[in-house]
């Protein structure tokens, strides 16, 4: 009989003795991952040293596609009976997310999920929690995100582990294997998969991306896939860098409120208003690289208590540096003392002599 292959997870991310919840969705990828945790915790001939945790599945039944989602929800049940891994189903109303949140069915699908998952690790049953994605998956991930004109934190992808709030960490083991290394890997083990129908639906972006653009970009290099999620690293290596360096300068030219008359500054010149600014002369001394950077994390400093990180896009990141007379966009907007923007979310800019001033009504 031929030996069967193990999957080329990361086995670095666990640690023995952690309590791992796997996220398996009866999709391939999510049954490949519950199948290889299985095996690599497991001594056997290929596997000397197994990882030594406790593992559990949990799977999120989200309210859509009616039967077949019940389908998903009895299959998965079945294979983690098999296997001997408690399982651990959510029930939730994505229909009624989007409503509340105005979202889009994959943006509300995916947060009710995140949310089911922390809440495994916030209640302290489990301190890991292990999600299927794929090489492929992060090579979709990084090109909607390029198309979209994301900067460095979102050319960076996916990342192979994120630290939760509190205690507890979410870590994606198959960042380095093919999809189609997991469809072998499962056809050997003679493990079947639900295909979910609405991943052939193109008029999702994700799924235009997966089955029109990838395939595409793979006709020109068919290793795209692999460059693409190195440059994903490299870009996760390159934001851990800004972001120290940002932490290190903005707390040395971050200004609280505006100049009053006699000297001094207030630290807000109306009840409920947040204000920062930074100096012109200042500013023009940085490198364009950290120039931009600083200007964005001055403007995510002014909704420092805000529920969700504020985001400056790269469009009213240049409006804000031509308004303090850092080059133009399209003559839109002008270096001029007096100045105003008026950008998303509710945040304002104004020129003075030798600041520009980021602020919001609290």
């Amino acid at each position: 009989m031929a030996v069967k292959g193990l999957l080329a997870m990361d086995r670095g991310l666990f640690k023995a003795g952690e309590r791992v919840c796997v996220a398996v969705s009866g999709g391939a990828d999510s049954v490949a991952l519950l199948l290889a945790m299985v095996e690599a915790n497991t001594e056997s001939a290929q596997n000397k040293t197994p990882l030594g945790v406790v593992l559990r599945a949990a799977h999120v039944h989200h309210g859509l596609r009616g039967a077949e989602a019940d389908g998903d929800e009895e299959f998965v049940r079945e294979v983690c009976e098999r296997l001997g891994v408690p399982l651990t189903v959510f029930r939730v109303d994505t229909a009624a997310r989007r409503v509340a949140e105005g979202e889009g069915v994959e943006e509300a699908a995916r947060e009710l999920r995140y949310e089911a998952l922390r809440g495994l690790m916030a209640s302290g049953a489990v301190d890991v929690v292990a999600t299927a994605h794929t090489m492929d998956d992060q090579a979709e991930t990084v090109v909607m995100k390029m198309v979209r004109g994301a900067w460095t934190e979102g050319l960076g992808g996916i990342s192979p582990e994120i630290q939760g709030s509190g205690a507890g960490r979410i870590v994606r083991p198959l960042l380095g294997v093919r999809r189609v290394e997991v469809e072998v890997f499962l056809r050997e083990r003679g493990q079947g998969w639900r295909e979910d129908a609405t991943n052939a639906d193109v008029s999702l972006t994700r799924n235009r991306v997966r089955h029109v653009l990838m395939p595409m970009l793979r006709e020109f290099n068919p290793a795209v896939d692999a460059l693409v999620a190195r440059t994903a690293e490299i870009a996760r290596e390159e934001e851990g860098f800004w972001q120290a360096e940002v932490a290190r300068v903005l707390p040395q030219v971050l200004l609280p409120g505006k100049p009053v008359r006699g000297g001094g500054r207030a630290v807000s010149t109306a009840v409920g208003e947040v204000g920062y600014a930074l100096e012109i002369e200042r500013l023009r001394a940085m490198p364009s690289a950290l120039r931009r950077r600083i200007v964005r994390a001055a403007a995510r400093k002014v909704f420092e208590d805000a529920e969700a990180a504020y985001v400056l896009g790269g469009e009213e990141t240049a409006k804000v540096l031509a308004l303090a007379g850092f080059g133009g966009v399209g003559g839109s907007v002008t270096g001029k003392i007096g100045s105003r923007l008026e950008l998303h979310g509710g945040l304002r800019v104004e020129r003075s002599a030798r600041e520009i001033r980021l602020w919001r009504q609290g």
